[in-house]
């Protein structure tokens, strides 16, 4: 803090704001609840404290120093900025409020919990609106703790690492799968361990990470899939792989909704993993407690159907 602000009395801003504004210590003393002998000491010190006379007398009226004058608008932002910082946050009405919300995702993240999320708010509070920003990590949480985003999309497997500062809601736990073109499962049959060894595989890498949760599990089994196309977006994946004899292993969620886009077959993998979980992360002790509240209320309820 700058050493003058140290020394001063913020109250003081106060009287120096009324006076300057009603011209007048008896009306500024009216307006602020004090007498006018308490403004007049006030005045004084506030004199002092900046080494400047600030006002004087002409008939009834107060006049500002040049110093003064160049000090009132300042003061006045000042004063406005914090009066607004500290006035309450308006009441949290869903079917009313226009706030924004902003989520870290992935593709798969906002693909598994957006379209039941924006089907509920049109119904509940059709003035709210969201802003989506790609997560450079599972979990977004510097991004959380810095206040940047509302609410993080992230996925992690059962044995997942917690953060005790944020709070967490299980969206969905899903098995893996493979999927191929049915051309690939005319071709080879069953996807059996070594069919699926034998394959080359598509992985889709949101933060181009070399190995994933696939990967970690055929290491403890000594064995290594054969990586043809690394790729950050699951957009085209499906329309890759629908269209060449390439393999690729998510969700089996994710993959019933892109089959009802592209021929896909759908396989078991014929290896143990363990399950994948989609968790909506929030910090516990954000900005908007009221919004935020709703929202995560409206995320669990959600995540139950």
């Amino acid at each position: 803090m700058h050493l003058d602000l140290k020394r001063l009395d913020l109250n003081l801003l106060l009287v120096f704001e009324a006076v300057y504004r009603l011209r007048s210590v008896t009306r500024a003393a009216a307006e602020l609840a004090l007498s006018a002998s308490a403004l007049s000491h006030a005045l004084i010190r506030l004199r002092k404290a900046l080494a400047d006379e600030l006002f004087y007398r002409v008939g009834n009226d107060m006049h500002p120093t040049v110093y003064a004058d160049s000090l009132a608008p300042t003061v006045s932002e000042s004063l406005a900025l914090l009066a607004k910082g500290l006035h309450p946050r308006p009441r949290f009405v869903p079917a009313e409020s226009r706030e924004s919300f902003t989520f870290a995702i992935t593709d798969y993240t906002a693909f598994a919990v957006f379209p039941a999320l924006m089907a509920q708010m049109q119904r509940l509070a059709p003035g709210l609106s969201f802003q989506l920003r790609y997560s450079e990590r599972k979990v977004a949480l510097n991004d959380l703790l810095a206040g940047r985003i509302d609410f993080a999309l992230g996925f992690t497997e059962t044995d997942g690492e917690s953060y005790p500062e944020i709070d967490e809601v299980s969206w969905l736990e899903d098995e893996y799968v493979a999927i191929c073109s049915p051309a690939f499962s005319i071709k080879y049959g069953e996807l059996t361990l070594e069919n699926y060894l034998r394959a080359r595989h598509l992985v889709v890498t949101p933060w181009n990470e070399q190995r994933g949760v696939i990967d970690y599990q055929l290491d403890k089994l000594g064995l290594q899939r054969d990586i043809a196309i690394r790729t950050p977006s699951l957009l085209g994946a499906p329309f890759i792989v629908a269209d060449s004899e390439l393999v690729m292993s998510m969700p089996r969620y994710a993959a019933q909704k892109l089959r009802q886009a592209v021929a896909l077959d759908i396989h078991p993998l014929p290896f143990p993993v363990p399950p994948y979980q989609i968790k909506i992360y929030l910090h516990r002790k954000n900005g908007r407690p009221e919004a935020c509240r709703w929202l995560r209320q409206q995320l669990q309820a959600l995540a139950t159907l």
